[in-house]
């Protein structure tokens, strides 16, 4: 439920309707726009009785919100959340963002190497695993906090943002101190513990939708993150699991352009782990954009046959180039530059 106040409404007529909220058991979250506040109301699974809150001094409407998923949908927030990165970048704002590098951290050298390519081809943000969750044990399992201390490194030097998965609490204290972003992978995103414990955390949030996740599954995992006090989400689009072998996962470009209008939260896509092949990458990066996405999230390699992992969908940096110049023509021509650094 959402109580919406009238523009003049009093700091006392404001206290008084969350005051009211809380004798319901409920807890009331105030969210002062530019014209008036708006009191979130959070912790009922049903329709709450609101006819004494209505007649409240001060109080303009009550809006029941009708989608499972609460203060992710559109109902509770009309305009769209923007997140700032401290290199300036602004996800899910007029600007379609770029993320680029590696799948993993496999070295300082290599690294460096990488977020040269990124920063020059136009990126605004870099990628790559400290912690890498493999399906098989013996996969390279990522470097840890010492490729967390890298990849500050290349932040420093080139100005980028950076992004990380996170595997546990521990790697996620971990990750951040060192990163812009916090990622969440698919294997995580029903992971609630983790999810709860991001939440607290006070960084930005990507949330990957899981391999077989429905796109209601994917906007309630997002909801323990803000329902534990995080607002900065992100949500990405990175295929979903199928019968057909042809590619890695099915990349379900409906799903960016239908979560849109369902939530407030910036949406990512991955051409990357949706195809698994290099030469589809552009192809459906391109298609993600045309549909809306805020951004792109793609894994570049100076030698993809050298890397430890993900090779086959990592892109040469020529291609990035290419493909850079590729999303600005497509974003241009919808109104939406391509982010730069500043």
């Amino acid at each position: 439920m959402l109580v919406v106040m009238t523009h003049g409404a009093s700091p006392e007529n404001i206290a008084d309707v969350c005051t009211a909220i809380a004798q319901l058991g409920f807890e009331a979250r105030p969210m002062p726009g530019e014209q008036r506040t708006a009191i979130g109301v959070v912790g009922n699974d049903r329709r709450v009785d609101d006819s004494h809150i209505r007649g409240l001094p001060g109080v303009s409407q009550v809006i029941h919100v009708s989608a499972p998923y609460k203060q992710v949908s559109r109902e509770w927030k009309a305009e769209s959340t923007v997140i700032e990165l401290s290199n300036g970048t602004r996800i899910g704002g007029n600007e379609v963002v770029v993320m680029a590098g590696p799948c993993a951290v496999e070295s300082e050298e290599k690294l460096m190497e990488v977020a040269k390519v990124v920063a020059e081809s136009g990126a605004t943000i870099l990628r790559g695993g400290a912690y890498k969750p493999r399906t098989s044990p013996y996969s390279f399992q990522g470097m840890g906090v010492e490729g967390l201390k890298i990849l500050a490194k290349a932040r420093d030097a080139y100005g980028l943002a950076v992004i990380t998965e996170a595997i546990d609490p521990a790697s996620a204290d971990a990750v951040g101190e060192y990163a812009d972003i916090i990622q969440i992978g698919a294997r995580n995103m029903q992971n609630f513990a983790l999810l709860k414990h991001v939440g607290q955390l006070g960084k930005p949030v990507m949330l990957k939708r899981g391999m077989s996740a429905t796109i209601k599954e994917w906007l309630l995992a997002a909801e323990y993150i803000l329902n534990a006090g995080n607002e900065q989400v992100i949500l990405c689009e990175r295929g979903i699991r199928s019968f057909d072998s042809a590619t890695r996962n099915v990349m379900d470009i409906t799903a960016v352009a239908l979560a849109r209008t369902l939530t407030h939260l910036p949406i990512i896509a991955d051409p990357a782990h949706a195809t698994g092949r290099r030469d589809m990458v552009a192809p459906v990066a391109r298609a993600s954009v045309a549909v809306g996405a805020d951004g792109i999230m793609v894994e570049t390699h100076p030698r993809p046959n050298e890397a430890l992992s993900d090779g086959p969908q990592s892109l040469y940096p020529e291609q990035l180039q290419t493909l850079m110049v590729q999303l600005s023509q497509i974003s241009s021509a919808l109104g939406r530059p391509l982010a730069t650094l500043t």
